[in-house]
């Protein structure tokens, strides 16, 4: 039988947010993503995605360097978004300048009475979309409002997104060549009003960036990848390929949160738990406390 090489010198990449301590589904991710890369003599990196100004914490960035060590895993390289926010605005400008991103000045509250007046609203992977009512806006209102300073986000025209781009794919692990869906996340918000910059343009800024060559993530974000697909093309980056991985609940079948409790990382410490055993136990599919992995 002919063996077939595992692939050389990977690069992955375990990004939290630190806007609480890290649980054992982050755990079981991180670990995942370790060893892909350690496996392939590659480099496992880190990312601190802490542009959500309202919720991250230093000390929450601290916990994560403590939490990761705990189970064993270390990192070649640390990457902290705060610090880069030049970078973002610099992918924004050029989003604008191939006329697919548009300022919207709608509230949350608007775009909750606009979908409740619709009878046909549009839905996608993870509910109602936005109804692309700051789409319609003409250019002459657009800098008028802009002018007097109206709060606003910039969203992605996903519609001239993709009739600039073609026909994109993406490949994961498991479901193989993903088409993308225009209608997963529709208009997605690309910068918002109280925020230097969303997640998703982020993302990939930071994974071609750090020259990532495989995500491996949760499948919580699997509509996600949609959008950062469309987003890499039109930016001109390479696109990594993506491992989804099933998510850990609770003995309850709830996905777990970083509120939840007794199942951070650093409870688990504290209450005598040793880190490389708890890592061990997760590599085999072993996990405490009736916790499991979804089905879906």
């Amino acid at each position: 039988m002919t063996q077939v090489a595992f692939p050389l010198h990977l690069v992955t990449r375990f990004a939290p947010s630190p806007t609480g301590r890290l649980h054992i589904g982050h755990g079981y991710s991180a670990l995942q993503a370790y060893d892909l890369a350690r496996k392939s003599k590659g480099r496992f990196l880190l990312r601190i995605e802490d542009t959500d100004v309202t919720r991250c914490r230093p000390e929450y960035t601290q916990g994560i360097f403590e939490d990761l060590a705990w189970l064993g895993l270390d990192w070649d390289g640390v990457v902290i978004q705060s610090e880069r926010l030049g970078a973002y605005d610099a992918a924004l400008e050029r989003l604008k300048g191939l006329g697919v991103a548009y300022p919207c000045f709608c509230t949350r509250g608007d775009i909750a009475r606009e979908l409740a007046a619709s009878l046909h609203a549009p839905h996608g992977a993870d509910g109602p979309l936005y109804p692309g009512t700051c789409r319609a806006l003409g250019a002459d209102e657009r800098r008028e409002r802009m002018a007097r300073g109206d709060p606003h986000s910039w969203r992605l025209d996903m519609g001239a997104a993709l009739a600039r781009t073609g026909p994109l794919c993406w490949h994961d692990d498991a479901a193989g060549d993903v088409p993308v869906d225009p209608d997963a996340l529709g208009d997605l918000i690309v910068k918002g009003r109280d925020r230097p910059a969303s997640y998703h343009l982020a993302v990939v800024v930071d994974d071609a960036d750090q020259g990532v060559t495989h995500v491996v993530r949760g499948r919580d974000v699997f509509a996600s990848t949609h959008a950062h697909r469309t987003l890499q093309a039109l930016l001109g980056l390479p696109t990594p390929v993506y491992r989804h991985h099933p998510l850990v609940v609770d003995a309850q079948g709830q996905r777990l949160a970083k509120r939840s409790a007794g199942l951070s990382l650093a409870e688990l410490r504290d209450a005598g738990w040793e880190g490389a055993a708890l890592a061990a136990d997760i590599r085999a599919g072993r996990f405490p406390l009736g916790i499991g992995l979804s089905e879906a």
